[in-house]
């Protein structure tokens, strides 16, 4: 069993998970965009958790680096996007996360976030890892799409490496698979489990076709409801997911963020399928 932590103690904001825990969910609009839609969008999120008694991160980032054409959306940046966030922190009483992308980021990031997420691409940077790790916050670690399962043990190791740190989440969220496409091995869930630090499973992301859609990247957001059923009942700990009031009218990632009136939905199957794992899973 994963070990647990609470994310956001520090600040009155508490999460909890791993352990015996409820599934903890991360979710909101993949980038920052006007300060109302975040907020409108924060308050559904956190009273959807509050009533499934599950777990919340407020999830939005304050730029995306990494996007498939030179004219798309990349966010407001980092002082005006932590702006945002904080106001939904303060406001909410919710711990919230971003990605960071340089070690010059996280000290003015760490400010804000309860939560800093390493992005897929960035997952072998050594010096921005323990930089993260450095500040005594959780550390969300995206595994690679080139990376194998077992080969999170170094980014584990690094992250040990640094004393102090607030706790380590690692998400899987598929592998590369030819060009323009993911595949999710269940069993590396499993592998990662045995690294000690709790696992999240990102579903939105696991359905992307990476620059499949020409100057962006496409997905399947049909398959949402197997890839949750899948991979809660292989036992992660958390669910990662992007959701937005109107997908079609989003900043990024446009075919797979999630309508935020369907979400209801995936979390309840997500609470069930966590609750019969944990149940099977006892001796």
């Amino acid at each position: 069993m994963a070990r647990a932590f609470v994310v956001g103690a520090q600040r009155g904001t508490p999460a909890a998970v791993g352990g015996d825990a409820p599934l903890l969910v991360i979710a909101g609009p993949c980038v920052v965009e006007a300060p109302d839609l975040v907020m409108r969008t924060a308050e559904h999120l956190a009273g959807l958790c509050r009533r499934l008694e599950l777990g919340f991160i407020f999830k939005c980032s304050y730029m995306k680096d990494n996007r498939t054409s030179v004219r798309s959306e990349v966010g407001p940046g980092i002082d005006a996007g932590l702006e945002v966030l904080r106001r939904v922190r303060d406001e909410l009483g919710v711990p919230v996360l971003s990605d960071v992308h340089e070690s010059a980021e996280v000290g003015p990031a760490a400010e804000v976030l309860d939560v800093l997420q390493i992005p897929a691409f960035l997952c072998r940077q050594t010096r921005l890892l323990r930089a993260a790790a450095a500040t005594g916050r959780v550390i969300n670690v995206k595994k690679g799409q080139f990376l194998a399962p077992e080969d999170a043990e170094h980014i584990v190791a690094k992250y040990e490496s640094v004393p102090g740190g607030g706790g380590l989440l690692l998400t899987e969220r598929g592998t590369s698979f030819g060009y323009h496409n993911l595949i999710v091995d269940m069993r590396g869930l499993e592998t990662l489990r045995g690294f000690g630090w709790p696992v999240v499973f990102d579903i939105t992301h696991s359905l992307q076709r990476p620059s499949g859609a020409g100057g962006e990247s496409g997905g399947e957001r049909r398959f949402a409801p197997l890839m949750t059923r899948a991979a809660c009942a292989a036992g992660v700990d958390a669910v990662f997911l992007e959701a937005h009031p109107d997908p079609a009218r989003a900043h990024s990632d446009r075919q797979t963020q999630i309508p935020l009136a369907e979400v209801a939905r995936l979390l309840e199957t997500a609470r069930d399928f966590h609750a019969l794992e944990r149940r099977e899973r006892r001796p």
